[in-house]
């Protein structure tokens, strides 16, 4: 498995061996000694895993969730193929503002790693697109937020292309200087505090 640190402190794409034959192929999208030596500690204990379908052209996020508690993630797109965003939204972070987009599909199968307090979107580029979580916290709805996936301050590349689906909650997120205003972004050493208690 090859990984490669992403914009965002912390962030880590990963690139899997695909083993292929005439019955289809069989992949590992999350490997211990290769997230250990790219993240410098063992994967974060599961409490859930989840997965979403999106039509082609649907917008998700930018979600993230309250620090405290805080939530990693573990994502990839095991069936068609979106354009992914990780976006560093942790005030106080070195990369504070940053994004990166990767793009996720069931050919190359591979992951990106989403520190805690980091915030994530995606356009789904085809249809039935399906998107893999594994998460460090179990979802609680009063704990998830968003802010605008078109906030210009952000400057997120979304395609041309796009006619956006989007659900009415990101239709009403506010913007990154929004959410700071009102105390809702994550603060870097708290999400750093989080990680820190993961099993290492």
């Amino acid at each position: 498995m090859q990984s490669r640190k992403l914009a965002v402190e912390g962030a880590v794409e990963f690139t899997p061996q695909v083993f292929a034959d005439d019955r289809g192929v069989f992949v590992s999208p999350l490997q211990e000694p290769s997230f250990v030596a790219a993240v410098g500690f063992p994967p974060f204990p599961l409490a859930q895993a989840s997965c979403s379908r999106s039509k082609r052209g649907v917008v998700r996020g930018v979600h993230f969730t309250t620090t405290p508690p805080g939530c990693a993630r573990y994502v990839h797109c095991p069936r068609g193929r979106a354009l992914d965003y990780v976006v560093d939204i942790r005030v106080g972070s070195p990369t504070f503002g940053r994004w990166e987009a990767v793009v996720l599909d069931a050919e190359s199968l591979r992951s990106v790693y989403f520190p805690v307090g980091v915030g994530h979107a995606f356009v789904a580029l085809e249809e039935d697109t399906t998107m893999s979580y594994l998460m460090s916290a179990s979802y609680v709805a009063e704990n998830e937020l968003a802010i605008s996936v078109f906030d210009p301050e952000l400057g997120l590349d979304i395609p041309d292309w796009v006619d956006p689906i989007r659900s009415a909650r990101d239709l009403a997120a506010p913007t990154l200087a929004e959410a700071r205003e009102k105390g809702l972004l994550p603060e870097y050493r708290e999400c750093v505090r989080a990680e820190n208690g993961f099993s290492r």
